[in-house]
């Protein structure tokens, strides 16, 4: 593990908030846009327990600085590793115990209960990857009994391009979408709400430097155009899509609307949680030259347990906590964030800082593990039960879902994501 003195557990800060906080220690030191409580101009922000510091205001790097003015992330992401780098070093010196600069810092911390949180980026391009097998497997049993996957699923990191001008931030409502629908027994479609709406527990991975169009980037150094990672919700009308998807995919089924966590956390916290690429089950064929390379397959997955609440209105009104709909894990993805980088490049496509890619739906093996109520309840064959006495087939008007994500290792601080929550509202 490439692990240094900003991952040690010993470390603490004199943000008192931060030490033990279950998301934000200094050893994450996310990233993100906010706006303070003055309602003053957006700005880039570091995460420390529940504060945030500007970093506009931070002695930082001048590069670092000066591409912090943006109110956005992509000028930082388009620094690349080197400059991140250094960064988090400086931070955690800053905001560690003893630390000369204290008293300079701290009338740049804001409450983040008190701000508004906004998207850490100007997307540009948003593509979702289909790369956790599970689900794959799982809903192409829904459909195909007897052929869930595709023949190419095992050769090639299957993905399509979303549409990145409906991706939201965390908190931000979702409109139930309207659309043509046709059941099975029904003859011809019509026109109306969304009645199977529901959600994917996904993982976000924001890049960095991008690569010239016709200039593929090599498996070996997709890392160093990977800027963070997030939680992403990729909403989905299932009765939309079954009916519109043949030929061309996914259209208006997926691009209502996706939700994004707004706190970006670097490559460099995760270090301590990445794991080796779990081994392929026997028969099945080894990725093609340019998708494979030893150190990613050494290191190029993470333990990160993600997890999947569900709060009704029922549930608010009683004051009832969120229940859990799943318990999965970022290991169970078939292909590394380096092949999905590295895949979607290898025609000459170029990728760009503040590119959004989605990892798809990301289930564990197993009831309790599945990353959508597709799975959850076999096609809404299946009702989940609820403990306010409800059951769910498919997303109802009021229901939140909060997604969230948690790295945890013997020896290290644990760290977390923040959450990725909206509720949605009745279609118009």
């Amino acid at each position: 593990m490439m692990t240094d003195a900003t991952h040690d557990p010993a470390l603490r800060s004199w943000v008192e908030s931060a030490n033990g906080h279950p998301d934000f220690p200094i050893q994450n030191l996310p990233l993100g846009v906010f706006i303070p409580l003055d309602m003053g101009p957006a700005r880039v922000g570091v995460a420390i327990g529940d504060r945030i510091l500007d970093l506009t205001m931070a002695p930082v790097a001048e590069d670092v600085r000066e591409a912090s003015a943006n109110a956005s992330l992509n000028a930082l992401f388009a620094l690349g590793e080197g400059p991140r780098k250094l960064l988090r070093h400086r931070l955690s010196s800053l905001l560690a115990e003893g630390s000369g600069r204290r008293v300079a810092l701290e009338q740049h911390l804001h409450p983040m209960e008190a701000c508004t949180l906004l998207l850490p980026a100007r997307i540009g391009d948003y593509t979702d990857f289909y790369v956790g097998i599970h689900d794959a497997t799982n809903v192409g049993k829904v459909f195909r009994p007897d052929n869930p996957l595709l023949p190419n699923y095992k050769h090639v990191p299957i993905g399509y391009h979303g549409r990145a001008s409906s991706v939201r931030v965390s908190g931000t409502p979702v409109r139930r979408p309207k659309g043509q629908l046709k059941a099975p027994d029904s003859n011809p479609p019509h026109f109306g709400p969304c009645e199977r709406l529901d959600f994917e527990l996904e993982m976000g991975v924001w890049i960095g430097p991008g690569n010239a169009l016709g200039d593929p980037i090599p498996i070996d150094r997709a890392e160093a155009h990977i800027a963070g990672y997030g939680l992403l919700n990729d909403w989905s009308a299932r009765d939309i899509q079954a009916w519109e998807y043949q030929p061309l995919g996914p259209f208006l089924a997926k691009n209502f609307g996706s939700t994004v966590s707004p706190w970006v956390v670097t490559p460099e916290a995760l270090e301590p949680y990445r794991i080796a690429q779990p081994a392929r089950p026997e028969g099945d064929p080894a990725p093609l030259p340019y998708l494979l390379d030893a150190a990613d397959q050494a290191r190029g997955a993470f333990d990160l347990a993600l997890e999947v609440l569900i709060l009704t209105s029922a549930m608010r009104e009683k004051g009832m906590p969120p229940h859990r709909l799943a318990l999965s894990n970022a290991r169970h993805m078939y292909w590394t964030v380096a092949q999905m980088v590295a895949h979607h490049s290898s025609n000459g496509c170029d990728l760009n800082p503040g590119d959004l890619l989605g990892s798809g739906t990301i289930s564990a093996p197993g009831t309790g593990g599945f990353g959508s109520l597709l799975e959850a309840t076999r096609g809404g064959k299946e009702p989940v039960q609820l403990p306010s006495g409800e059951t769910r087939r498919f997303l109802e008007d009021g229901d939140e879902i909060i997604l969230r994500a948690r790295a945890a290792r013997d020896g290290f601080a644990g760290i977390g994501f923040g959450d990725c929550r909206a509720v949605i509202l009745p279609a118009n």
